[in-house]
């Protein structure tokens, strides 16, 4: 068997994909709103699988520790690795619905154009309607993963704070620190 070959099992959710795959998201991606989902599920699988990957860390830490003892900070640097890759997905995820809501808002604009349009005629007016409140249901669904969003991210978020309890954010990423700061309560309430 090639050492090139794919990770199977549990060893493929210990480490990030080694090959990561560029997908350019467009219009078309957040029309096709099974094609949008989609996307999400592929960005959220590193946080359907953090309680592994802490645990495969943890683990592995364990037996660095063991190997070179005195070094404390093996940990330190597992925790701040997942949390970088946690941080840089919610990014993702986070830009890619923000994205297809302003394409469906720019959309129901153009459309909002062409129904208070005096010159357009009675058949334009009723297919912008139609079209518009299709785009309405659209950008309603894909606003509806934020919420999702926000349930993932607070597993996430008590998962990682179980396995680090001494982790912080390094005060130099202002943007990951703001997320920090923001849920630093989530798993007390």
């Amino acid at each position: 068997m090639s050492s090139k070959g794919p990770q199977l099992g549990s060893i493929a959710v210990q480490g990030p994909t080694l090959t990561p795959q560029i997908v350019h998201v467009s219009k078309n991606t957040c029309a096709d709103l099974s094609l949008f989902k989609d996307l999400l599920k592929e960005y959220r699988m590193l946080d359907d699988a953090i309680t592994m990957r802490l645990n495969r860390a943890n683990a592995a830490i364990r037996d660095q520790e063991r190997e070179r003892p005195g070094k404390g900070t093996v940990q330190d640097q597992a925790c701040a690795k997942i949390w970088q890759e946690l941080v840089a997905n919610w990014k993702r995820r986070s830009q890619l619905i923000e994205f297809c809501e302003n394409v469906f808002e720019d959309s129901m604009n153009v459309k909002q154009q062409v129904i208070q349009n005096q010159d357009s005629d009675p058949g334009s007016v009723r297919k912008a309607r139609a079209e518009q409140y299709t785009d309405q249901v659209k950008r309603k669904q894909i606003h509806n993963e934020l919420t999702v969003e926000m349930i993932i991210r607070k597993r996430s978020l008590e998962a990682f704070r179980s396995r680090c309890k001494y982790f912080t954010p390094p005060v130099t990423d202002t943007e990951a620190r703001k997320i920090w700061d923001e849920n630093q309560n989530v798993s007390m309430t």
